[in-house]
């Protein structure tokens, strides 16, 4: 492949194949390369348990290949038919207050059926030596966006021998589990139960008495899903040594902690459907994440929509040049691919006002499909400028699912702390200073950072509060929070002062917090600043940190709310309190000047620059144009005219310069 790949889902078998004359002129009026097909084919490809029928999907397979098209071939296991869950209800899933379900909607199996896990890898093996060695495959795509959960026999048998692996006897789970509270000690492995509604939990999900019963179960779904990804791969692999396989990731999803599954991923794909349309941060943020589980490697933007979504009451579409702009700022952060959600719209269900390419109607002349085939225009003048380019960056900030989950479940201090939310707030102040910035797990090599950032790292697991040490060590510097440093793996509480193993690097104690509504505020004083804290305020000891912002009011008024702690040639600086945004740029701003880590466009409104291989991307995300000077020679990569260092640049608002070096 000589360019990035651009088209995207297309489901033909849900229309008659005249239409397919059309969709194929339309595609190469818009310079569609690349199709997904396949997704939700089960019940098309076996109509009964003995009975397989590929007539359709060769056809659609021999068409795309005919007409020059690259194909990633989908399982079609995303949802099962209805004749699998009238045969075998069991395969169907039991909910959280203990409901068994019935047919319907879609992730409606239990991971852990042997039927339903017998039967996808059947349907994935049949498929991959149906297919294996056409050349137009370029890659298989296992299931779709897995998620939910279950709390059947079959989950509950799965989650005793996950269990017996993990711990190997009774004594160490009774001891990770804290079992001596409320008399819970097992005695046999078939005592434990799941934990739901209708066990340990009450008023929801994250409100359990026993928080490392329910981790670990969140674990184990997690693992439970990558096993069913795993079957289908290996049954694929049996045919096709080499094609690569993935299936589509959901950004920061909190149901699967996507790093287990980096070592199984091909490459990594995933489905961009930001919340809003006014937040590119968001977006910065979790392509980064994305990008981060395998280590920098391209990924690929699985889905996105050129228009509006149908999934949540309020849908707002896309404004004229957002999709050219969002889909860049994909490719500036590592996208190798940019595909969309969906070729055709759907006539009828619950997608059928999702946006598409091609609507209803089946025209050319709609803004939306101009600037989708402009779009495809310009990523075929851009060539393999960027095809698998690598962003380079000197900053790292940690995202831990087992923090996330540990501390959403937690009982105190404060149930409003949302993991996420805090993270990205923190990443959202390296991204404003144009540093580039990878979102890395806490396995990861830091060696390659000068700074590290670990907000809410709530559980600090393994070696990692040495290796965090050894960048400070080095020079480097070392950020993290309140919650942070709070419990070992099994969710326990460390014997030892707040926060934990993270205490000699930030040079803190921290005795006692306090807990607030969202509405009361802490002002914090950096001197020449005064922000606000919010949520949680920690009651920082310093021992050996200095003092570099202070609360205000209260009876700890005038104690610390943001310290440094000189360590080795580096620092730890520890944030006690929930900052507001010009808090958390402050902190973040002086940790980066430290390095001299921000970037030459620093600090102008709406403009995202950001570097990937020899390309710096520029994108204007406000609705005002933005004049700057080009800080390096280099020439546009879509019209070929040269820059020179310091010759003003002007970018239209939600407009894009790419500028090769």
């Amino acid at each position: 492949m000589t360019k990035l790949r651009y088209g995207g889902d297309y489901n033909p078998e849900q229309w008659p194949e005249k239409v397919w004359d059309d969709d194929y002129r339309l595609f190469d009026a818009a310079r569609i390369d690349t199709l997904t097909v396949g997704v939700f084919t089960w019940a098309l490809t076996q109509p009964a348990e003995d009975t397989y029928d590929f007539a359709v999907l060769d056809r659609i397979v021999e068409r795309a290949a005919a007409e020059g098209r690259a194909i990633c071939l989908a399982t079609g296991t995303a949802a099962h038919p209805a004749w699998l869950a009238r045969k075998h209800p069991e395969v169907t899933r039991v909910d959280f207050e203990g409901r068994r379900h019935r047919f319907g909607q879609r992730h409606n199996s239990c991971p852990s059926s042997p039927v339903f896990r017998r039967l996808s890898t059947e349907m994935a093996g049949r498929l991959g030596r149906r297919y294996a060695g056409n050349p137009a495959i370029v890659a298989w795509h296992v299931g779709n966006e897995y998620g939910g959960a279950c709390y059947c026999d079959h989950r509950a048998a799965g989650f005793r021998h996950w269990l017996r692996d993990r711990y190997g006897t009774l004594d160490r789970l009774n001891d990770a589990w804290y079992t001596t509270f409320w008399s819970h000690t097992f005695t046999a492995w078939d005592e434990i139960e799941p934990p739901s509604a209708l066990t340990e939990h009450w008023r929801g999900p994250d409100h359990t008495a026993f928080q490392g019963i329910t981790l670990d179960y969140l674990r184990f779904m997690s693992d439970a899903m990558l096993a069913n990804f795993r079957d289908e791969k290996a049954a694929i692999r049996e045919s096709d040594p080499g094609t690569p396989v993935t299936t589509n990731f959901m950004g920061a999803y909190r149901p699967i902690d996507y790093h287990r599954w980096a070592a199984d991923l091909d490459l990594v794909s995933w489905d961009c459907y930001p919340p809003d349309d006014e937040h590119p941060d968001w977006m910065a943020f979790t392509h980064d994440l994305m990008r981060g589980i395998r280590g920098g490697q391209p990924f690929w933007l699985m889905e996105q929509t050129p228009s509006v979504t149908a999934c949540r009451d309020v849908n707002p579409l896309k404004r004229p040049g957002i999709l050219r702009l969002w889909s860049w700022q994909a490719v500036a952060h590592g996208a190798d691919a940019v595909l969309f959600f969906q070729m055709r719209a759907g006539r009828g269900a619950s997608e059928k006002y999702h946006g598409a390419v091609i609507g209803h109607a089946g025209r050319a002349d709609t803004r939306v499909f101009r600037e989708v085939a402009e779009l495809g225009a310009e990523l075929e003048r851009a060539g393999d400028a960027v095809l698998g380019g690598r962003t380079a960056a000197r900053v790292a900030i940690l995202f831990d699912w087992d923090s996330w989950w540990a501390l959403e479940i937690s009982d105190g201090p404060s149930r409003l702390v949302r993991y996420q939310e805090v993270v990205r707030e923190y990443h959202r102040a390296v991204w404003a200073a144009g540093a580039g910035v990878d979102v890395v797990p806490v396995t990861a090599d830091l060696s390659p950072y000068d700074v590290v950032l670990a907000p809410v790292l709530h559980m600090v697991k393994g070696e990692l509060a040495g290796r965090l040490e050894e960048v400070a060590r080095r020079g480097g510097t070392v950020l993290t929070t309140f919650l942070s440093g709070r419990v070992d793996e099994d969710d326990n509480a460390f014997r030892t002062d707040v926060p934990g193993p993270l205490g000699d690097l930030m040079g803190v104690r921290v005795d006692e917090w306090d807990a607030r509504a969202a509405d009361v505020v802490n002002p914090v004083d950096f001197g020449d600043l005064q922000t606000a804290g919010r949520l949680v305020f920690e009651i920082v000891v310093p021992c050996g940190a200095e003092p570099i912002a202070t609360y205000r009011d209260d009876f700890y008024a005038g104690t610390p709310a943001v310290t440094r702690n000189a360590f080795g040639a580096g620092e730890g600086w520890y944030v006690a309190t929930a900052l507001d945004r010009a808090g958390v740029e402050r902190v973040v701003g002086r940790v980066l000047d430290r390095h001299g880590l921000r970037g030459p466009y620093a600090g102008v409104p709406g403009l995202e620059a950001a570097h990937r291989g020899r390309v710096t991307f520029l994108l204007n995300h406000g609705a005002e144009p933005v004049s700057v000077a080009a800080h390096a020679d280099a020439r546009n990569l879509l019209t070929g005219v040269p820059v020179r260092e310091g010759d003003p640049l002007l970018v239209a608002p939600r407009d894009v310069l790419l500028l090769v070096r």
